[in-house]
């Protein structure tokens, strides 16, 4: 009697449940949120690495032999043309002049007293001329005294920026031409050049783009502009012009030789340093443009994710145009009518249904993904 009682109160719950009401229980699609392409003005840009370089390098050097009396700088200024950077024992030198002059005012004195006596007839005409070649003589080696004298002090021959002192004071320098003494060197930074390679390939888009605004290669040189960025430095704060492109190519590399030159006022861009070039690789076009971090990639190529008119998930591969800030240009595979997932992209796949919601253009740069 107990186990009847037992087995009756274990089906008193399922016939309940067959006879109350069923709801079945329907899945929401997932919400994604969508927006247009947006129309711009877009450049394609080539970016490659360059090395900032001085327009002018010398090894300034010792042109007459002496002790090093002083030194007028400190290693690394930056100089103006002109200054006085060292001085070299000057005391020989001056004599050396005061020797010159003397000897040229005591010889035409002689020249001047023989042209007197030649009016009466009392000297020869040669005589007179020896004279007169004793005083040119001496008026030369006159010159050059001061010249040497000048050597003694070492001055900048141009703007720019010293490196370090090569001989200290007391140190004695030689005026030898096949080995002269250098006593330091110095860069022109102001204005500064950079040296970078142009590719094959965006070398003869450049060609072509020249050509059809009916320009010559050549006219890029001195108009087209350069944009370069340090490594700490956001953007392309640094614009110059495109000073030199060399007419062949380097068949180990594939790439054109090419330098731009800079004003560098801020003294920003530094020999030796590397820095990120881009160059306009023709005139500006109008393009779609979309937020870079919403396209994908797989072996196919890159795609996009869109959501078509029966709110259904489609794939869009896609040929990328150049980049505009955290945008991308796209050539081919979308339309402006298009509504490109720009939220929402780890939860759907292609084919799925989903609910939409529109996001107004001025948002479309910056896509929270989730």
């Amino acid at each position: 009697m107990m186990i009847k009682k037992f087995f009756l109160l274990l089906l008193l719950p399922m016939l309940w449940s067959g006879c109350a009401p069923k709801h079945k229980l329907e899945q929401q699609p997932p919400e994604v949120i969508v927006a247009s392409p947006t129309e711009e003005m877009v450049t394609n840009y080539e970016d490659t690495t360059g090395t900032v370089a001085a327009t002018q390098q010398i090894n300034v050097v010792a042109r007459v032999e002496g002790f090093l009396e002083s030194i007028n700088f400190n290693d690394g200024q930056r100089v103006k043309k002109g200054d006085l950077l060292f001085v070299i024992e000057q005391e020989s030198y001056l004599q050396k002049v005061k020797r010159s002059q003397a000897l040229l005012d005591y010889d035409n004195a002689q020249y001047q007293r023989q042209l007197a006596m030649l009016k009466e007839n009392a000297t020869s005409q040669a005589n007179v001329e020896e004279y007169l070649a004793k005083v040119q003589a001496d008026r030369a080696d006159l010159e050059l005294a001061k010249i040497n004298l000048s050597y003694t002090e070492v001055r900048a021959p141009f703007d720019g920026l010293l490196g370090a002192h090569q001989i200290d004071v007391g140190g004695y320098v030689g005026s030898n031409p096949a080995n002269p003494t250098v006593l330091v060197t110095l860069e022109a930074i102001t204005p500064v050049y950079v040296n970078f390679n142009i590719n094959m390939r965006d070398a003869l888009q450049l060609r072509e783009e020249l050509r059809a605004l009916g320009q010559g290669n050549k006219e890029i040189v001195g108009t087209l502009p350069i944009f370069v960025a340090l490594a700490n430095e956001e953007g392309f704060p640094h614009e110059g012009i495109l000073d030199f492109l060399n007419n062949s190519l380097d068949s180990s590399t594939g790439t054109i030789q090419a330098r731009a030159i800079f004003p560098n006022e801020d003294l920003a861009l530094i020999p030796g340093f590397f820095v990120t070039v881009r160059a306009a690789i023709g005139p500006p076009f109008l393009a779609l443009t979309i937020p870079s971090a919403v396209i994908q990639s797989d072996q196919g190529g890159e795609f996009v994710l869109t959501v078509n008119e029966h709110q259904e998930v489609e794939e869009h591969y896609v040929l990328l145009g150049p980049k505009k800030g955290t945008s991308r240009a796209l050539l081919k595979g979308i339309g402006k009518k298009d509504h490109v997932i720009i939220s929402g992209l780890t939860r759907v796949k292609v084919g799925m249904k989903v609910r939409t919601e529109e996001t107004p253009p001025k948002t479309l740069f910056n896509p929270t993904l989730k």
